[in-house]
């Protein structure tokens, strides 16, 4: 933050430490309630101002209660020990820091490894109470994180001077989930297993529906289209999809009643990566997890007729289950053979379209009977590629259309968790106007937004937040000891 910037807000909401303690600004606050009050005022502008300068006034109190509160807490001691290793003090320094009610300067003291010439000094009190990047305090950066998962830096940046505690700046909310993402994929599959081993299975459940797809977006590439197109060309490469846009992963798994209704889901996803790899593994472990811990659940697997999705969730790296290619894609692939003979949009289309849709769901042998009578029209018109194509579909996933009897075996017969997931928790952050992503600024974003749609941000917060505190020790009675010099030799001048 620029010094500019800095006075501009100190007129505002950035506190240094009152020098009558908490009893001070609290005294001011009193002041104004038996000084300001609206009188004869009347009018909602009028109630609105008094409002909005009460909160304010708060706010103050709050910001000064924790500014008193760090200083007590800071160190200022000739040593401490912190995982092991003793630095020295060297000198005290005003720090800026926000919190949830706005910012607070703070003096506190630096610490240096002084057999490390080339190390940085260190603020025992940050460690101790676990300060974010050096700036936020965990309440602060566990609001500014959640936020930011929801809207951009832009409009989160609004969204808290609206509210009115905090102000943090665009730049500190676009570099708060990278700086959290860092440390989680630092000890990812640690803090997954944690995330596993508290999650909690909802009553009634009784089966689980596994699902994997994935969806176009502007990650590693998205900035330069025409270069990507030209690198692919060149290698021999189809860039599928609009230019520079690479495929995020999503997955999920849905708790589902005895008649298949969602009660509760898990939803993860990753950017871009060659065969969703990490996902793939994120997935098989929750799906263990859960069944080691509910050994009696019934497993489906749901998805669309993608080649990789199958190859995956056929695989033996997932316990055995019901497989079943999504219900809604199947009907989408019987319009598209119908319409190809009868027109698009036309009364015999749509007419046959239900007929045959009400067959494939409810009926045993439905997908035979689709079967042939989209044989049947493909033998009326032989030069309807559609019309193959939809046959095609169907002979090939013929196996895992059995609708009717899933569906009785309460079952869930439709991938729409995990389509909805690749809306919600990639297409409305990553894909808005304008927007080009890294590989890791999208994973930092997608990471505690599938906290957020799962139910387990608190959980996944308070594990990373760890490992922003340290615990420090302070040394006492320490005398700083010149080493002695070794004694001279007789004769040793004589000897040069």
């Amino acid at each position: 933050m620029t010094s500019t910037a800095s006075a501009a807000r100190a007129a505002t909401n950035v506190t240094s430490v009152p020098r009558g303690g908490p009893a001070e600004p609290l005294a001011k606050l009193r002041e104004f309630l038996e000084t300001h009050h609206m009188g004869d005022k009347t009018g909602p502008k009028t109630f609105a101002d008094f409002e909005r300068e009460v909160h304010e006034r708060l706010m103050e109190v709050e910001r000064d209660v924790i500014a008193a509160e760090m200083v007590r807490l800071d160190l200022d001691d000739d040593a401490v020990v912190i995982e092991g290793k003793t630095y020295r003090r060297v000198l005290r320094q005003s720090q800026t820091y926000i919190t949830a009610a706005g910012e607070v300067a703070v003096e506190r003291t630096l610490y240096k490894d002084r057999t490390d010439g080339e190390g940085r000094c260190i603020s025992p009190l940050e460690l101790s109470l676990g300060i974010v990047g050096g700036f936020f305090t965990p309440r602060a950066a566990e609001q500014a994180l959640w936020v930011v998962t929801q809207m951009t830096p832009q409009k989160g940046e609004e969204l808290f001077k609206r509210v009115g505690n905090m102000a943090p700046s665009k730049s500190s909310l676009d570099r708060l989930p990278k700086l959290v993402s860092k440390r989680w994929e630092e000890n990812r599959e640690a803090f997954e297993r944690a995330l596993r081993e508290g999650l909690s299975i909802p009553d009634g459940t009784v089966s689980i529906a596994v699902s994997l797809d994935g969806v176009l977006a502007p990650v590693d590439g998205g900035n330069k289209p025409t270069e990507v197109r030209a690198t692919a060309a060149e290698e021999g490469r189809l860039s599928k999809g609009p230019a520079g846009y690479r495929e995020a992963g999503c997955a999920t798994v849905s708790f589902c009643d005895a008649d298949g209704e969602m009660l509760g889901a898990v939803r993860m996803a990753r950017a871009p990566e060659s065969k969703k790899a990490t996902l793939k593994e994120m997935l098989a472990a929750e799906v263990h997890a859960i069944v080691e811990r509910r050994p009696d659940l019934k497993i489906v697997k749901v998805a669309d007729a993608a080649r990789d999705n199958w190859e995956f969730l056929a695989s033996d790296k997932l316990p055995p289950g019901e497989e079943v290619v999504d219900f809604f894609h199947a009907s989408e692939h019987l319009h598209a053979g119908i319409a190809a003979a009868y027109g698009d949009g036309t009364r015999e289309t749509q007419y046959r379209h239900e007929t045959l849709r009400e067959t494939l769901r409810y009926e045993p042998d439905g997908a035979e009977k689709v079967i042939r009578a989209l044989k049947h029209l493909a033998g009326k018109h032989s030069r309807r590629e559609k019309i193959a194509e939809a046959l095609g579909y169907f002979r090939k996933n013929k196996r895992r259309m059995r609708y009717a009897e899933l569906a009785e075996k309460g079952f869930m017969i439709g991938s729409g968790v995990v389509e909805a997931a690749c809306k919600t928790l990639v297409t409305q952050r990553l894909k808005q106007s304008g927007m080009r992503w890294s590989a890791g600024g999208a994973q930092a974003i997608l990471t505690p937004r599938g906290w957020d749609q799962s139910d387990r941000f608190d959980e996944g917060w308070a594990l990373v937040a760890a490992t922003f505190h340290a615990k420090v020790t302070v040394l006492a009675n320490v005398i700083a000891l010149r080493p002695e010099r070794p004694p001279r030799r007789k004769g040793a001048n004589a000897s040069r």
